[in-house]
């Protein structure tokens, strides 16, 4: 860009004088079959423009041109520049996303992890609540059995009292006669002796 610019700015100045230098001859050789003498200048005109002329390009060449240049130079470095910091923050862009990819995949398996973490300790608390409440069920049991043992017991006792006393009530009747406590002692033995024998079978 900057070689084709400095090019334009040297051979549009030679190819405008060259056109200027030879406008006169062509117009003179067509004055006479064209008509256009009129606006066609005359030789004492057109030197002193072609001087300005000249001038006026060694000006433009001297100070515009380089001024021109530079500036387009600078506008391509811009353009560079800017164009190089777009593809930087694309790379970038495209490494945050890969990053922020790369976290949310991490994130992701982290919380699976804990949610199966979360399960197996659910299942751990179930069966230790389960096992409690068993271990609980099965001491109430057998308190129980050693309750209603005891109570067996005692209503046992209970019975073989109230039928020791009817025993005796019922076997002085039948003799007709009162029991010496010996006597009534030795029956009640024998009473629940028997008795007990039964409840065994």
């Amino acid at each position: 860009m900057k070689s084709s610019v400095k090019a334009a700015a040297t051979t549009l100045p030679i190819a405008a004088a060259a056109s200027m230098a030879f406008a006169p001859a062509l117009a003179l050789a067509e004055e006479s079959s064209i008509g256009f003498g009129i606006i066609i200048p005359k030789l004492n005109e057109f030197i002193p423009a072609l001087i300005a002329f000249l001038i006026l390009w060694a000006v433009l060449a001297k100070f515009a041109w380089p001024a021109l240049t530079g500036m387009l130079d600078k506008r391509e470095a811009k353009i560079k520049d800017d164009l190089d910091s777009a593809e930087a923050a694309k790379l970038e862009a495209q490494q945050s996303l890969e990053e922020y990819k790369q976290q949310l995949a991490d994130a992701r398996r982290e919380a699976a992890g804990i949610l199966d973490e979360a399960r197996r300790a659910g299942e751990q608390v179930k069966a230790d609540i389960t096992a409690e409440a068993q271990s609980q069920a099965d001491e109430m049991i057998a308190k129980a059995k050693k309750s209603i043992e005891k109570e067996k017991v005692a209503a046992i006792a209970d019975l073989q009292s109230s039928v020791a006393d009817l025993s005796v009530s019922v076997a002085g009747r039948l003799i007709g006669e009162d029991l010496s406590d010996d006597d009534q002692r030795k029956l009640i033995e024998k009473y629940v002796a028997e008795a007990g024998n039964l409840n065994a079978n």
